[in-house]
């Protein structure tokens, strides 16, 4: 990993860049294409925070985090998370610490925003990302949604200060 890289919102000019990202193929059934990730953040503006992921000015990746939603779902407001919602990075460039920059940078703006940690969910087996998440600290919840493993990662206060 170089000490370029950076994260930049989908413009109109990084469009078509970002839609065309790929994952390696044993993989697309792990993850929603850049494609159906941008629809969801049209449609969920207010908490859908979508960013390409470069470094320098190579385009590697494409996360999505999802800030202070209602994770139950029940119209409560009793269960508030932020957390990763997509994570594409692409094909050639894998195990070179962009997934891990990406969470990295999710955590962060989690925590400038006044949070405490950082969930996600997983497809769970042997072919799907579950060994990268608890490598980087996470833990399963017990909680399911839909067919995949919740996971927390607690965040420390003021960690990146």
């Amino acid at each position: 990993m170089t000490s370029t890289l950076r994260l930049a919102p989908v413009t109109a000019a990084t469009f078509d860049a970002a839609i065309a990202l790929k994952v390696r193929p044993d993989q697309e059934h792990l993850v929603a294409p850049v494609v159906k990730s941008l629809a969801e953040a049209y449609v969920h503006p207010g908490t859908a925070w979508p960013r390409l992921i470069f470094d320098g000015d190579r385009l590697v990746g494409f996360l999505m985090a999802f800030l202070d939603i209602d994770f139950a779902g029940d119209g409560s407001g009793t269960d508030i998370r932020s957390g990763l919602w997509h994570l594409n990075i692409a094909a050639g460039e894998q195990g070179r610490g962009y997934g891990r920059f990406a969470v990295e940078s999710v955590a962060a703006e989690i925590r400038r925003r006044g949070g405490t940690r950082l969930t996600t969910t997983w497809h769970p087996g042997e072919d799907g990302p579950e060994a990268f998440y608890l490598g980087l600290g996470f833990r399963p919840t017990g909680e399911t949604s839909g067919d995949q493993t919740v996971g927390e990662l607690l965040l420390e206060r003021n960690a990146d200060r």
